[in-house]
């Protein structure tokens, strides 16, 4: 059950939308070894995003929070995946991506707790 929220300061199309979402379930369930009917994501489009102290160029910042320990391997595959996946969807250079992980023992779902 990671979820991963995703915010660029590019404008997002649903066309788009449905090609991230389709790489970042698939980047969880064969990287982190999350199933995909566990994921939920968000992406925040037209986000005000500096890097380098430019605001114009495209740039992404996407967060990983999910229940379990850190696998730093595990993470490493998913960041190299899901800056493929945005790169290509919406051309942002791979070196204008942040990505953070916060693995966690307690995680809530369904009025109860894991």
């Amino acid at each position: 059950m990671p979820f991963i929220h995703s915010k660029v300061n590019v404008t997002v199309s649903k066309e788009q939308e449905t090609k991230i979402n389709e790489g970042l379930i698939d980047a969880a369930s064969s990287c982190l070894g999350k199933p995909e009917t566990w994921v939920m994501l968000q992406i925040e489009d037209g986000c005000r995003l500096y890097f380098r102290k430019d605001g114009e160029s495209p740039a992404a910042y996407v967060e990983v929070a999910l229940f379990g320990g850190e696998n730093k391997s595990a993470f490493n595959a998913f960041t190299g995946k899901a800056t493929e996946v945005l790169s290509s969807v919406l051309g942002i250079p791979t070196d204008r991506i942040y990505v953070k992980y916060s693995p966690t023992g307690s995680w809530g779902y369904d009025g109860g707790n894991f």
